[in-house]
This record gives C-alpha cells, structure tokens and sequence, in this order.
C-alpha cells in the first residue's frame, strides 16, 4: 500500500472516526489510529519515496509547524505545573497532526490528480454527512446517535425541544462549521470552468451542505462562511464579482440583522442570533474572557497544554482555567500558552494565509486558480470561525484544513506543469 493511499484513508477516516464509535459501540482512543495512519504513511513515504520529493518538505509551512511543535514541547517544562498526561494529549491535536500532516503531505502529493481525488473525497464525505443530518431530523436517529444523546450529548444537542442535527460528527458545532467551510468551498468550485453537468452536480452539493450547517443550529457556522466568502470576492481580482459579491454579503447580513423573516423557523431564528449584541450566550464567553483576561496576565506563558477544555477538566481539575469553558480555540491557545504563544501562533496563521494569498495571485491557469481560491477561503473562513469554536483542531477539519495548505504550497508546481503542458501541446 503506497503513502498516498494511507493519507487517503487517513482523510476518510477522520470524518468517520466518531460514526464507527457510535453504532459499533465499542469505545476507543479514536487518536491512536489516527497516528497510526499518519507514522504509517511517514515510514512508507521515507522507504518507497526518492530523495526528490523530500525537498518539497522545505518550504515555509513546514518551518513554522516545527517551531510550533517545539514551543509545544517545551510547554511540558512550564512552571504553572500542568499534569503532563493532559499535554500529552493535548499536544496531540495542537501540534503533532499539524506537523506530520504537512510533512507527509508535502512529501507524498505532487499531480493535480492528487488534488482533484481530496477534493472528491472532501466534498463527497461532507455531502454524505448533510444527508445523515437531514435523515436525523426528518426520519428518525440511529442506535449510536441516541445513545450519544443518552450518555450526556442531549444536554447541548437538544435545545427548548429541538434537535441541534451533529451527523456522523463529534458534535453539532463541528459539523456546522465544517459544513459551512467544505459548502462555501464546493460552491467556488462549482463557479469555476469545468462541465457543466459537474456545475450543476456541485450546486446540489453545495446547496445540500448549507442546509446541513444551517440545522446544525451552530451559529458560529456564520463566521466561518462570512469571512471565507469575502476572502473568495477578494482573491478572485474581478470587479464585477467583487462589487455584486459585496452587495449580496451585505444584503446578506442585513437580512439577518435588520429583519425577522423566517423567525417562525427555529433553525433560522438560532442562525440569525449570532448577530445579537445581547444574545446571552455571546455575553457568558464575554464574561469568560474578562475573567481569564485578569488572570493570563499573571502567566505570560499560560497555564501549559491540556490545562482547560476536556482534557484540563479531567487531568488538571485543581487548576483555575480547567474550570472556565474555552468556547474558542483562540481562547485556548491564550489559555494554554499564554499571551506569547497566542501571538506567534495567530502571527503564522496570518503569515499562512497571506501567503497564500500571494500565491492564488500568481498562478495562471484559470482551473488552478478557482481551487486554489476554494481552499483558501475555506482556511481563512475556519481560522476565524474558530475564534467562535473549537474548530481548526478537531476531526476532520483539522485533516482538511492542513491538507488543504500542503496543496496551496504545490500550486506554483502544479500551475508550472500545467502551463507546460499546454504549451506542448501547441507546438
């Protein structure tokens, strides 16, 4: 079995992983095998792969993910003295999937075929998973899902009598904002120059995808496609895109700000909430961060990995932050590695996206450009959606979203070869 085809069942595993849980009823520590995946596709890649394709490892992306993973490192010496079985696992999901995903990544896909079959499988897995949620709204849940509810998930996933739809996902707000994200990104896609039964095909999947972020009742969701849609206007360079795109952003946001059509429809009254000032939940995680403001500025450096969230609640139950709830991976970078490593993190993910950014700019051909258009809105959109949740490193986004820069950062290669292509085929 070559690399490339374990990344590609790494991917499909990581938007089924909660789903094989749930109706298998067998419980297990659903990271292991993720790791599994990953040092698997890393030893295969570094015995079958030529050197050749280890220099694409050198760029950038993989730089800054290593300081990031050994700043992570070094969190296990912070004198706030968190127990290091939660930075074991935290640590996990904040910087070590991050760092093989990029360097496997990097190493392994080099053809436009490698993109095109993520995409496929990115927006087939995420079409499958806005079905499952129509089927567990209108026609009825699963074993597994009750179970779910039963075991403590109805107390955030059942709201005044109404279901907040999950899927086959961890949770409701994972799913909304990863059905905003892949929703956004389908529908750049089906803009673009291909086939118009294909347009057509990704329309219903795109328009199937907000429909499931928009049951998931995860208000958050919004700022995942707001910020992405405006990135999509921005980077296309047209006029006209980008001055009918902002009229309809704007109308958008009006309608949803100044207006209460569709309020009857609880989905939409939820969805609509998240633009209210007063809105109570908006005002507890205000709250929150007031309180934690105070605090972080005794700890620089922060409290050290695994200190709040899930893991800081059953590993570091005596410190103070395991007892404040996140609501926000921002809030739980701040939290873990204090105001010094929040802002080096926030300063690579700006870093990141403006240089994709650049790169979208440069590339020629107009099929490239469309994807590459797609995949960095759908970052910037996750990036900022996950001031709101905890989005950007948790399954499958978090795959997605690292895959996504490892394709962003082959685009001069793949638009290169391209060009030659075409010019091969002129003579």
């Amino acid at each position: 079995m070559s690399a490339k085809v374990i990344l590609y069942i790494l991917i499909v595993y990581s938007f089924i992983c909660w789903l094989i849980v749930r109706e298998s009823g067998v419980y297990f520590q659903i990271s292991i095998l993720l790791e599994v995946f990953l040092l698997l596709a890393l030893i295969v890649a570094a015995v079958t792969l030529p050197k050749e394709n280890w220099k694409n490892v050198k760029t950038d992306l993989f730089y800054l993910f290593l300081v990031w993973f050994i700043i992570s490192l070094l969190e296990v010496f912070n004198p706030a003295g968190a127990n290091p079985i939660g930075w074991l696992k935290e640590i996990r999901t904040a910087a070590e999937y991050p760092l093989l995903s990029v360097v496997v990544g990097l190493a392994v896909f080099s053809t436009n075929k490698d993109l095109d079959k993520f995409l496929i499988i990115v927006v087939g897995l995420s079409t499958l998973a806005a079905l499952d949620g129509f089927k567990q709204l209108h026609i009825g849940l699963s074993r597994g899902d009750v179970g779910f509810l039963q075991s403590g998930g109805a107390v955030t996933h059942v709201l005044w009598g109404r279901l907040r739809v999950f899927s086959f996902y961890s949770e409701a707000a994972q799913f909304g904002a990863s059905q905003a994200h892949i929703g956004l990104l389908t529908l750049i896609l089906a803009l673009g120059p291909i086939h118009k039964k294909w347009k057509v095909m990704l329309l219903i999947c795109s328009a199937l995808m907000f429909y499931g972020m928009l049951i998931s009742g995860t208000r958050g969701a919004m700022f995942a496609l707001v910020p992405g849609a405006f990135f999509a206007i921005l980077l296309s360079k047209k006029f006209k895109v980008l001055f009918f795109g902002g009229i309809l952003a704007i109308l958008f946001l009006c309608f949803l700000k100044f207006t209460t059509i569709g309020n009857q429809n609880y989905n939409i009254y939820r969805f609509r909430s998240a633009l209210n000032p007063d809105d109570p939940s908006l005002n507890v995680r205000l709250s929150s961060q007031k309180v934690l403001k105070d605090y972080m500025s005794k700890i620089p450096f922060g409290g050290g990995l695994g200190v709040i969230g899930a893991n800081g609640m059953e590993h570091n139950g005596d410190k103070f932050l395991s007892k404040v709830q996140p609501d926000s991976y921002w809030v739980k970078v701040w939290a873990m590695y204090g105001i010094v490593g929040f802002t080096i993190w926030i300063g690579m993910m700006m870093y990141i996206l403006g240089k994709c950014c650049g790169i979208v700019w440069k590339i020629q051909d107009d099929g490239l450009r469309v994807k590459a258009i797609a995949l960095t809105s759908g970052v910037a959109g996750i990036i900022f959606c996950s001031y709101g949740n905890e989005v950007i490193n948790t399954m499958p986004t978090s795959f997605v979203i690292h895959f996504s820069l490892v394709f962003m950062y082959l685009m001069p290669k793949l638009d290169r070869e391209i060009t030659e292509r075409k010019l091969l085929n002129q003579s």
